[in-house]
């Protein structure tokens, strides 16, 4: 199916020709599957391009951070750390109606599945290897060196996230989840002491969110950075872990698969290989999986109220809804000792 544009095309065209010049190979395809930022291929004068915008609608305070995105692209793109390669950014919403950004479109394989089944199960295991690289890599770039020293609030992350994301899920207009509620609570009550570690965190760095080689196990660029900033490393290395702690039916996890037989890692070899890429990271601990399960909880949430109010990307947002109490539940999980290392 076919996704309409959600922004009058004329002006876009108009633009594109103002800025580089007259063309006749145009062609403009909206991405199906988004739950975030509207996404579009783009076609012009001989550059594929992705453009990246913000929803229509109203908006939380500081969601759907266009500008960020399109900063932390053109700060890593130099420093040889796999993002596409930034193109221009427009600020104001006289030509979509929102802001938005064009960046290289990046050709590769996009496997959005924990499990990987696209692939051959003897390639699986590497994959995996190679997103725990790219993360390794990602944080071992200092801020400071890339421009983003004032990217975000060093120090006390989690205290901040917490915080943020609670009076989100607060605020937010969705039916009682008293699951959550419950992780909330421990959340607050086990909040761990500042390590002074900081990077740059991703803020959702999942398999879905990068574009391997066409070939290769290696990452070629990491995607959607909205919800980067200044931040603890295990906040992104929690993230990815969710993965060992949801179904293939929540989101793509990898619960309950004979890893072995798919030929998938154990989360141990996981964060082994990222401490590899990333010596100077701390231990891993069931703090950081359930707040990132919490966390992602309250995104579904978001999804969900925007899928009410009609604003939503994704053509499935509402069948979402359901999915920010089972990651609750699979936080608490974690919390009691569940999903031991297979």
């Amino acid at each position: 199916m076919t996704l309409a544009p959600d922004f009058d095309e004329k002006p876009f065209r108009a633009f594109l020709e103002a800025r580089f010049g007259p063309a006749a190979d145009y062609r403009l395809e909206r991405i199906a599957g988004g739950q975030s930022n509207p996404t579009y291929f783009v076609t012009y004068g001989g550059q594929r391009m992705v453009l990246r915008k913000q929803p229509n609608g109203p908006l939380l305070k500081g969601a759907h951070a266009i500008d960020r995105e399109h900063r932390v692209l053109a700060a890593l793109h130099p420093a040889g750390v796999p993002v596409p390669r930034p193109v221009l950014f427009h600020a104001t919403p006289e030509i979509l109606g929102t802001p938005f950004y064009l960046m290289e479109r990046v050709e590769g394989r996009v496997l959005s599945d924990g499990a990987l089944p696209e692939v051959p199960a003897g390639e699986r295991h590497a994959l995996w290897m190679g997103l725990a690289d790219a993360l390794g890599h990602l944080h071992r770039v200092r801020p400071e060196a890339v421009g983003l020293a004032d990217y975000g609030r060093p120090g006390n992350y989690f205290e901040r996230q917490f915080a943020r994301w609670s009076k989100q899920w607060q605020e937010s207009a969705s039916d009682p989840i008293p699951e959550l509620d419950a992780l909330a609570r421990w959340l607050g009550e086990n909040l761990p002491a500042d390590d002074g570690a900081v990077s740059l965190a991703h803020g959702d760095y999942r398999m879905g969110n990068v574009i391997f080689h066409q070939t290769e196990p290696r990452v070629v660029a990491i995607l959607d950075w909205e919800l980067s900033t200044l931040g603890h490393p295990l906040a992104d290395l929690g993230f990815c872990a969710m993965a060992w702690h949801t179904t293939p039916d929540e989101y793509g996890g990898i619960l309950g698969l004979d890893l072995a037989e798919k030929g998938l890692p154990s989360e141990k070899a996981f964060v082994a290989r990222y401490r590899a890429a990333n010596p100077a990271a701390a231990e891993l601990l069931p703090f950081h999986k359930s707040f990132a399960l919490f966390r992602f909880a309250v995104i579904f949430v978001g999804i969900a109220d925007r899928a009410k109010q009609g604003n939503a990307s994704g053509a499935d947002a509402a069948k979402i809804a359901p999915l920010a109490r089972r990651f609750a539940i699979r936080g608490l999980e974690i919390i009691e000792g569940r999903h031991p290392e297979p």
